[in-house]
Parts: structure tokens; C-alpha cells; sequence
């Protein structure tokens, strides 16, 4: 890269709930959560809240009666997929229109790669374009790779613009917890303090070999890497494709016997196969997912023998599955996923 290389990152604020304010004007400033059928009542979880409703404590993921105790006054929605890959696709559509190379990472975010003198004036002109087209407010993180842009996106939310560079890498990063890191959770955040590692600079000045010994040759010194801010630089406009392919349902009674789970199972494959007969590309790894009462979710997987497309194979495989659970409680919530090569 030269010095007029940048990647910018951009990623759409509370973008869920901003396709739904904007649809619902009325709504503007009021604690919004999407989730389910929008029926707080019913089991679901929630999968967007806007800023409003985060000041309530109410996050992803978190079930929607919890949310609902949280913030009685909000207003609940429910999930409308469509609506949202509209607006992602005309989001896509506007970073297209300046002259950058833009890679689709998701329904609500991109890198886009320039060759520009002043990055913060690019970053401003795409915020206030895609505003101007779409409605939609986003922050730009800007980088000398993808790992610091997607990081400065961070400090840019929500609408704002950041730089992070290995100019200032170590003044904003050092002293932050490593999972500030883009790729380390709070689990692998944990393994690592247990190692001693509680901080950004302690986790980019650690031994690599002792951090091969303890997370294996290949996770242990990227882990070190990450933490110095290495990154790709390059952003293709490979367009983008989707990981996995996946189904759940959750219950509003719980599921007491195995041959309702089998039954259920057998059918969420189906649409999974469905899918990924759809998408044109074969499953290589199933996954089922089940959440047990109260809520303790479990996952297992298997690799498949060959990728493949067909309904028998895949539900063939989530049913197998099935076997590796112990099944000592009700079950709220079931789910099948269809995994595909990432090197496609």
C-alpha cells in the first residue's frame, strides 16, 4: 500500500432499527426492539434495539419478555427480512457510487478500499451520501488495513468518523482489554487472562511460543498478531456470500419428548435444505442448535462426508446430531445450520 492507500469501514448505525424508524417516523426517539412476531409475550429473542431501548440495558439476543420487564413502554416489532435486504442493497448500491472498491461483509456493513490524499473527507462524503439516498445514518472507521478499520468503527458510533493507524495503534489500543480486538470474544478473552493476558499490550508482547503451546500453532500467534494491529490491506469486490444458511423455532411450550425434537429437526432441515439449494452452493458442515429450560443453549456439529445439496443427506446429518445432546430437560428453542466452503 502506498500512503494514499486506505480501507474504510462502514458499517450502518442500529441498522434493524432504522429501516423500521424510518418506515415508522412516529417512532423516532423511542425505545424500538425487534424481535420474534414483535409480541413480547410470545418466546423470542431480540434481535435489534435502537439506542433508546440499549439505555434500558436491552441487547441482542436477550429474551423478549426480559426486554419487555426491562422497558414496558417500548415498542416491540417484528422481524421483516425483506425490508431490510432492500434498504442493505441500496446502502451497497450508494458506496458503489464513488469511485472505491467496496466489499460486502454484511446486511449493515463494507470495507471500501481508496486511493485517496484526505480518508476523513472521503468518509464524510459517504456519510452524508448514503443519508441523503437512503436515510440511513452510519460511522466510517478508517484504517492502513481492515483489522484497524473495523476496529475504528467502533470509536466512530454512533455517526461518527475515526482514524486508527499503526501511527496510533498503541495509544488508543494498549491498555484495553483484548476483547476490544475484532476476533476475540469474551470466552477467548477469558482463556487468555487466565493465561496472564488481560490487555492488548500484554497479548502483542507475548511469547509466541508459549502462546502456540497454549492455543495451538495457528490461533496462539495470530492471537499476537491481532493484537498489534497486523490486517489485510487488500478489499476485493468479490460479492458477497453468505457463510451459513440456518432455521430455528422457538416453542411456546416446551417440547418434553424426542420424538417431537426429531420431528422438528427434521422439518427446519428441510428448509435449510431449501435454502441451500436456493443459495447454489453445497453444505459441507451441518449444525444443530438447542436451547434447553430455562436457557441454556448447546450447539454440535459434524463436517460432512461431501458437500452436497440434497434434503436426505442434510436432514440425515442434523438428526445424527441429535445423539450427541443429553436430553434431561424441556427444550424452548431448536435450530439447523447449513455451513458452506469458505473459500468459494
Amino acid at each position: 500500500m502506498s500512503a494514499d492507500d486506505w480501507v474504510l469501514h462502514v458499517d450502518l448505525d442500529q441498522f434493524i432499527a432504522a429501516v423500521e424508524v424510518a418506515r415508522h417516523p412516529e417512532l423516532r426517539g423511542k425505545p424500538v426492539v425487534v424481535g420474534g412476531n414483535g409480541d413480547p409475550s410470545e418466546r423470542a429473542v431480540v434481535a435489534t434495539a435502537s439506542y433508546e431501548a440499549r439505555e434500558f440495558g436491552i441487547q441482542s439476543g436477550m429474551p423478549l419478555r426480559t426486554a419487555a420487564k426491562r422497558c414496558p413502554d417500548a415498542v416491540f416489532l417484528p422481524v421483516d427480512k425483506e425490508a431490510y435486504e432492500e434498504v442493505s442493497e441500496r446502502v451497497m448500491a450508494t458506496l458503489r457510487s464513488f469511485p472505491v472498491v467496496v466489499e460486502v461483509i454484511g446486511w449493515d456493513e463494507a470495507f471500501v478500499g481508496a486511493r485517496v490524499t484526505d480518508p476523513e473527507a472521503l468518509a464524510a462524503d459517504i456519510r452524508a451520501r448514503v443519508a441523503a439516498e437512503t436515510g440511513m445514518s452510519c460511522a466510517v472507521g478508517i484504517g492502513d488495513n481492515k483489522v484497524r478499520a473495523k476496529i475504528a468503527t467502533g470509536f466512530a458510533k454512533p455517526g461518527g468518523i475515526y482514524r486508527l493507524t499503526r501511527a496510533n495503534w498503541v495509544a488508543v489500543m494498549a491498555d484495553r482489554p483484548t476483547d476490544a480486538l475484532w476476533g476475540i470474544g469474551r470466552k477467548t478473552a477469558k482463556k487468555l487472562a487466565e493465561a496472564g493476558l488481560t490487555t492488548v499490550r500484554d497479548l502483542g508482547t507475548a511469547d509466541p511460543d508459549d502462546l502456540a503451546a497454549r492455543f495451538g500453532p495457528t490461533m496462539g500467534p495470530w492471537y499476537r498478531l491481532l493484537a498489534q494491529g497486523a490486517g489485510d490491506t487488500e478489499v476485493t469486490a468479490t460479492p458477497y456470500l453468505a457463510r451459513s444458511r440456518s432455521r430455528e423455532t422457538t416453542f411456546q411450550t416446551d417440547l418434553d419428548d424426542r420424538a417431537s425434537v426429531d420431528a422438528q429437526v427434521s422439518a427446519l432441515a428441510a428448509r435449510v435444505a431449501e435454502d441451500v439449494l436456493a443459495e447454489g452452493r453445497p453444505a459441507v458442515r451441518i449444525g444443530v442448535k438447542v436451547r434447553f429450560k430455562p436457557f441454556l443453549t448447546y450447539t454440535r456439529s459434524l463436517t460432512l462426508p461431501a458437500p452436497t445439496s440434497d434434503r436426505a443427506e442434510i436432514e440425515r446429518a442434523a438428526l445424527s446430531l441429535l445423539d450427541r445432546f443429553e436430553w434431561t430437560r424441556q427444550v424452548r428453542l431448536l435450530g439447523v445450520r447449513a455451513e458452506f466452503n469458505r473459500d468459494e
